[in-house]
């Protein structure tokens, strides 16, 4: 009986392990230049021709290798980096498999040069068509060169999948600019049909991400740092002002390998909750560093990805710090008002600014004196000339009214007490609270505003788990379609823990007992019916999670009207409660929530200037 199972040929079995660890030219390079890293290269220089299909060359100053250990590492499972069960369980390397090489060079036209430093000569060794190994000895530079000749010669199938050369070459540099990003330390050198394309000096991350980016990189950034003793996080978020449509912006390194992490992904897009629009991506550079006994890395043929030990701790502790780090700017829009060239006006957005903790000095705040609340006349004088016409001639001089002669003196509305550090505060068209403050003039969206607040307490209502409620007077009895029955009933734990009490009855009908302080009464039965409508639109096209779909759904439809009246008082809390929320920029379904006008606009438009 013929033996069917046979052991493949060394020859054939590298080529197979080459498809896992070499699929294109990148792959190549980021093989190689780890190698560079792992060997204490100072600098690094690429060379690529073809697109990699022709000529791959990395060459270093590292350590570089004596004649026994340059044959060995061309061999399968070879490697200085680890030597037990014990090392595998905390790789503090690039490379640990020792398969790179003996892969890459059974696909391609080998040559390698080694060079330490403590030797007479170096060692070249090469491969040739027919797998034959040729070594000499000859005097070379300190470090390594590895030369990687007419990649999948030998493997056509896999050539013809190879992408054009301006693709091959864009993953290329993408994997070029992460591992320069991973290690500013190091200089590196990238080269493209003999043209130096990047030369990045060694320095500090600034210097990289300024080198890597653009020189002004650093102006629509972020700086992220959060050191612990068990786990510490560094880097830079986008502003708000400029996140990107690009997905593929985003660079995570885990103890300085990059890597890609859905866990720490999903976490920074979180912590960005509703600034980001729809297509909107952050970009991001961020440096996770922990120990390696806490990650496993050895879970993807490319290293690509990791498994923690706890995924909930490492989201928790990334979307903190990333909410923080967002936090800690003022992302208030600085509106200004500019003329176009057709006479058209637009708005301008200044980006936003970095502001201490608890600094509230650009921001409405309560003090025991206020001013009168200016009525609507007044309100429309005041603004009324934002949206006019005030413009200046082709000569760029103001234009002449005929008050300028008559009036000599500036005139104010003051307080009796002339208490001109004391904000105003009135409300316009009961849809927009107005407030002065330093730099200006501040507007508040007042539905909006409550949104948010009242999202927050929703979420820390689940998280509290401590329902408190209103009792009604005279309970109100609700007739639901089933579908609606069904889903209260799934609800019902949410609901209680916003401050919902509620009874299931038979056909369909619930008894509402008592409802969270924020409504009101008399609206129970039409809000609470809003809400679960809100929460199936929510679950329908948004496909959110169970309890961000309630808060945010609670949040909309339980919150003061475009048209409801409030009190000077109520405006004063309202505002307060506002800027006691983690993000008072924005509501929960992505609104702006507050805008500012400098003081500097209304003297130019008023001719002060």
């Amino acid at each position: 009986m013929s033996q069917k199972i046979k052991i493949l040929p060394e020859n054939l079995a590298n080529k197979i392990a080459a498809g896992e660890v070499v699929n294109r030219p990148e792959s190549v390079v980021k093989e190689l230049v780890e190698n560079s890293i792992d060997a204490g290269a100072t600098e690094v220089s690429v060379v690529i021709k073809n697109a990699g299909k022709n000529l791959i060359q990395v060459v270093d100053n590292g350590e570089g290798m004596n004649e026994d250990d340059a044959l060995l590492s061309i061999q399968r499972h070879a490697t200085s980096k680890i030597s037990s069960i014990e090392d595998l369980e905390a790789i503090q390397t690039f490379g640990f498999r020792g398969e790179a090489l003996a892969s890459i060079a059974s696909v391609s036209i080998f040559e390698l040069r080694t060079h330490q430093k403590d030797q007479d000569l170096g060692t070249l060794i090469r491969i040739g068509e027919d797998s034959s190994i040729t070594k000499e000895k000859d005097s070379f530079p300190q470090g390594t060169s590895v030369s990687i000749k007419n990649l999948f010669y030998n493997t056509p199938a896999r050539r013809n999948f190879l992408k054009s050369n301006t693709t091959e070459l864009k993953h290329i540099i993408e994997t070029f600019k992460k591992i320069s990003l991973s290690h500013p330390e190091v200089t590196f050198k990238f080269y493209n049909d003999d043209d130096l394309i990047f030369d990045f000096p060694a320095g500090n991350l600034n210097d990289r991400m300024k080198s890597v980016f653009a020189d002004n990189i650093l102006d629509a950034v972020l700086v992220v740092n959060e050191p612990t003793d068990y786990i510490s996080i560094s880097g830079f978020v986008a502003k708000p002002a400029y996140l990107r449509k690009s997905k593929g912006e985003q660079y995570f390194f885990l103890n300085n390998r990059f890597v890609q992490s859905k866990i720490v992904s999903h976490a920074v897009y979180s912590a960005f909750e509703n600034i980001l629009d729809k297509g909107d991506y952050p970009f991001f550079v961020l440096f996770l560093q922990i120990d390696p006994k806490r990650v496993d890395v050895n879970v993807h043929p490319s290293k690509l990805e990791v498994k923690f030990d706890d995924e909930k701790e490492i989201y928790s502790f990334v979307h903190a710090v990333i909410k923080k780090t967002i936090g800690s700017y003022d992302l208030v829009p600085n509106v200004s008002f500019q003329n176009t060239p057709d006479e058209r006006e637009t708005l301008r957005f200044q980006a936003p600014q970095k502001t201490e903790r608890e600094d509230f000095t650009d921001r409405p705040f309560q003090r025991e004196r206020t001013s009168p609340i200016m009525g609507e006349e007044e309100i429309d004088l005041l603004f009324g000339n934002l949206n006019k016409e005030v413009r200046s001639s082709s000569s760029q001089e103001i234009v002449s009214t005929p008050f300028e002669e008559k009036q000599t003196t500036e005139v104010y509305h003051e307080s009796p007490t002339s208490d001109l550090e004391t904000p105003f505060i009135v409300l316009l068209h009961n849809k927009y609270i107005l407030s002065q403050i330093k730099s200006g003039l501040m507007i508040i969206d007042s539905h909006v505003a409550h949104e948010r607040i009242l999202y927050e307490q929703a979420m820390q209502s689940f998280e509290a788990n401590i329902p408190f409620s209103q009792h009604l007077l005279f309970p109100q009895t609700v007739k639901l379609d089933p579908a609606d029955y069904q889903l209260m009933k799934e609800l019902e734990t949410y609901l209680t823990n916003l401050g919902f009490e509620i009874k299931f009855q038979p056909k369909n009908t619930v008894l509402i007992v008592g409802i969270p302080s924020d409504i009101k009464i008399e609206h129970e039965v039409e809000t609470l019916l809003e809400i679960l409508n809100e929460f199936r639109k929510n679950e329908q096209f948004k496909q959110l999670e169970v309890r961000d779909n309630l808060a945010k759904s609670f949040s909309c439809k339980a919150a003061i009207k475009a048209g409801d009246r409030l009190t000077e008082n109520e405006m004063r809390i309202l505002v307060d409660k506002l800027f006691a929320t983690s993000m008072p920029y924005v509501c929960p379904h992505g609104r702006p929530i507050v805008i500012k006008i400098p003081l500097e606009e209304f003297d130019k438009r008023f001719g002060r200037t």
